[in-house]
């Protein structure tokens, strides 16, 4: 039995492999503390269970769903999107499009644009689905260049010309995923114009959105001029309203690329169960305080864990977003040496900065999905190890 080759060039997924070291060493009797997978700890909202449990019990909602996700859906998101943007120009019905998570609009989004060697622009540091989509489709995947000096904003102009010619889309993502560093609205100007000159589609990854400390609220991209063009954005519910497992999100932006990722998904899945989305719309919806208490919880781990990371010595910086810290790995060693290293002493999981792509050396990431003494004890075990 021969597997399909772009199998071969497809690295094992990151988040499957924390989950395989963990579960490795709890099996051998050990206590390990993860801080490696962005998963929140905290139970959805009772109000958004509740319409669950309500949706579940309707007898239509136990059929095929509408593929595009159903009307009620997507209105909902367009009425969010202008509650929360004041972006009111989002026709439901051609620019609102239903996803079964984030995760899989930016993996499909590569078999709606990318043929066979094809090109698309990927952060240098970011989430590995922009580029493991890529190998699926044996495309090609230019990483852009991302250093901390001018705050991880990723380098689209610095693409060579032969390679952009041969380019379909830009992928970004702010709030960012893992430096959790934000972007200005200049810079996003700039890349709507860089994405227009070039015929890109930009794909902007704003899962991250409704997670913001110290007044902190993210845009989106689609309140600047001219990101209907050649703009599409996906959210997900899954960080602000603490809706990981329900696997619900939506992507919203221009008409032509809302239609080829819909045609997509019409011949590879069936669309979200009809309840879920009933529940998301409670979500989007409903009270929004749930959010702010989220962002309450993370903003008191993330002071916890980046007074605790400088007090032993390590560089980190308070990031505005996120459930993320992105902090430098102390002199001497690389990301995976020292990620390997707190694994075998200290027990503790994070993930190397390296594994989310070439311009994240020296760096890891620690999630924030973790109770405060939990995250307290672990910083104690990798101080411990130093």
């Amino acid at each position: 039995m021969k597997t399909a080759a772009c199998l071969d060039n497809l690295p094992p997924y990151l988040f499957a492999e924390i989950d395989r070291k963990r579960d490795e060493k709890r099996a051998q009797g050990i206590d390990v503390i993860s801080l490696g997978i962005g998963d929140p700890d905290t139970p959805t909202p009772r109000h958004i269970v509740d319409a669950m449990a309500e949706a579940i019990r309707k007898p239509i909602n136990h059929r095929y769903p509408d593929y595009a996700g159903s009307p009620a859906y997507r209105r909902a998101c367009a009425e969010w999107m202008r509650r929360r943007f004041g972006v009111d120009d989002l026709d439901p019905d051609t620019e609102v499009l239903a996803l079964i998570g984030s995760k899989e609009g930016i993996a499909h989004l590569h078999l709606a644009f990318s043929n066979p060697g094809d090109w698309s622009l990927v952060p240098g540091i970011g989430y590995p689905v922009y580029s493991g989509g890529a190998v699926l489709t044996n495309s090609n995947s230019w990483y852009m260049p991302m250093h901390e000096e001018d705050g991880f904003l990723a380098r689209f102009w610095e693409c060579p010309p032969e390679i952009l010619a041969k380019s379909k889309m830009m992928f970004l993502c702010y709030p960012s995923n893992p430096t959790a560093a934000t972007a200005p609205e200049e810079y996003l100007d700039r890349a709507i114009a860089f994405a227009k000159e070039h015929d890109l589609l930009l794909v902007y990854d704003n899962a991250y959105s409704e997670i913001g400390f110290d007044g902190y609220q993210a845009p989106s991209i689609l309140e600047r001029p001219g990101a209907k063009e050649v703009c599409i954005e996906l959210f997900s519910l899954s960080k602000g309203y603490n809706m990981t497992g329900w696997r619900i999100g939506f992507a919203a932006g221009n008409p032509q690329a809302v239609k080829a990722l819909g045609t997509i998904k019409n011949n590879l899945d069936s669309g979200q169960f009809t309840a879920i989305q009933e529940a998301a719309i409670a979500a989007m919806l409903g009270p929004q305080d749930c959010v702010q208490q989220m962002c309450d919880i993370y903003r008191r781990r993330r002071d916890l864990i980046v007074d605790a990371l400088n007090a032993i010595g390590m560089q980190v910086e308070a990031p505005k977003a996120t459930i993320y810290v992105w902090a430098k790995v102390p002199d001497g060693y690389t990301s995976a040496q020292f990620t390997e290293k707190v694994l075998e002493e200290a027990n503790v999981i994070v993930a190397a900065g390296t594994a989310y792509g070439p311009y994240g050396e020296g760096f890891i990431r620690i999630s924030l999905t973790t109770p405060d003494d939990r995250i307290l004890e672990a910083v104690q075990r990798i101080k411990a190890t130093l």
